[in-house]
């Protein structure tokens, strides 16, 4: 199973939405404090919607309290800086997809330290950068693809359209 890890969030809405991601694709969410918000939050309630009871959610006070336990995985850091597309990483089942606050993102020496783990979404000359929520959509479902989707459970899709 996957593994997002939010360092320090502040939006509601966009855990609320990354919440929703990981119960529909049997992903975990570690949240590292401080965060932005209640957990009891409407706005995060209601982003995520009754999904919110569904998810496999951990807190932490640091993200090196959570780097600490996981020592052994594999560690991808989202961030504009990225020299590499997070379409050219090769993602394990088990890895930790780490993205940072919404107004200033993962800390720098973080991503020195981890340079060739830390990866980008392409974007068109001067966008700042993707709201958080839809960065950990497209990483979660690269992650999968190149898993051949195989946490996901297809029953109940149509296999074959009927004419």
């Amino acid at each position: 199973m996957l593994n997002i890890v939010l360092v320090e969030p502040e939006i509601p809405s966009n855990t609320g939405n990354i919440v929703r991601t990981c119960v529909a694709t049997g992903s975990v969410l570690h949240l590292i404090r401080p965060l932005g918000f209640s957990t009891d939050d409407k706005m995060l309630k209601r982003a995520g919607l009754d999904y919110w009871y569904d998810a496999e959610i951990h807190y932490y006070d640091s993200f090196d309290e959570l780097r600490q336990k996981y020592a052994d995985k594999q560690f991808f850091y989202f961030s504009t800086k990225g020299q590499r597309v997070y379409a050219q990483a090769q993602f394990q089942p088990d890895c930790f997809l780490v993205f940072g606050k919404e107004t200033r993102g993962l800390d720098e020496q973080l991503l020195h330290d981890n340079y060739d783990s830390t990866l980008r979404v392409p974007m068109k000359g001067d966008t700042r950068s993707l709201n958080l929520s839809n960065t950990v959509a497209l990483a979660v479902y690269e992650a999968l693809r190149q898993q051949g989707f195989a946490q996901l459970n297809p029953t109940g899709h149509l296999t074959k359209f009927d004419t």
